[in-house]
């Protein structure tokens, strides 16, 4: 009879190297399809995010992709909508490591979402291993006691009140980095639309500076390849340098331009 493989236990590539502090390239996926995704995810970025809260997925439709991407070696960054008790249940049960909660603007939030991460005795989250994809279906017998050191937890930080209480979100103990947002801080700063404004990128810039005093991961959003380069210059090691529907946009539009000079 053939012996069954030994159940691997949860490891997560994605969160031992941003801990290292290696530089990770990321990419957006905001089309919500799982045949997309596997495209991107054939290109070699480090981690790809699946976006809930701009791009219009659930948790089916996450689940969708992060099968679609587990072939390759990319990691999967699940960002839902809001930083819920229970969608994070989901999320996790789904086989979702890391993630990426919008709009953090406290350290009592981000210890919440800690919790919210961690089975009891250390948080809150549901158990129902036996059913879950994470656990596979109960064939890791040793998920329970592995999985809260499996988890990868990136907080956003995106308001002047974010801003005001960086320095305590960061120091929190089990949110592993600390994303800046450039859109919804230029908004909250008095300058929407304008993420390149001066007041907007000294604020990011001063952001890294203290994420890494604490001893944190710092990462953004860039979709210009010069200001991607210049948040990597400033400290920024997980940067997303892409994301898939502003690349179809520009493509097509740029490719029926062409044709019809």
């Amino acid at each position: 009879m053939p012996v069954a493989a030994e159940p691997v236990p949860p490891q997560n590539a994605f969160k031992t190297a941003l801990t290292q502090g290696n530089t990770l390239y990321g990419f957006w996926l905001a089309l919500a399809d799982a045949y997309s995704a596997e495209v991107c995810a054939g290109a070699g970025f480090d981690w790809l995010v699946i976006d809930g809260e701009h791009a219009p997925n659930d948790v089916r439709s996450i689940l969708s992709q992060l099968q679609a991407v587990a072939p390759y070696p990319s990691a999967s960054v699940v960002r839902p909508p809001v930083g819920d008790t229970v969608l994070i249940k989901q999320l996790l049960d789904i086989g979702a490591q890391n993630l990426l909660i919008p709009m953090v603007e406290s350290a009592q939030q981000a210890r919440e979402l800690v919790a919210a991460t961690r089975y009891p005795p250390r948080g809150v989250r549901g158990v129902a291993s036996a059913l879950v994809r994470a656990s596979g279906f109960s064939r890791n017998a040793d998920y329970l006691g592995q999985a809260d050191a499996g988890i990868c937890l990136l907080v956003q930080v995106e308001s002047v009140t974010g801003l005001e209480a960086l320095d305590e979100i960061a120091a929190v103990e089990g949110v592993d980095g600390v994303f800046l947002g450039p859109a919804d801080l230029a908004a909250s700063l008095g300058h929407l639309g304008q993420p390149g404004h001066p007041d907007v990128q000294a604020a990011i810039r001063e952001a890294a500076r203290r994420i890494r005093a604490a001893g944190k991961a710092a990462g953004s959003l860039a979709t210009d390849e010069a200001v991607a380069r210049t948040y990597l210059d400033w400290g920024y090691t997980f940067v997303a340098v892409g994301v898939d529907v502003l690349l179809l946009t520009r493509a097509t539009t740029a490719l029926l331009a062409r044709f019809r000079e």
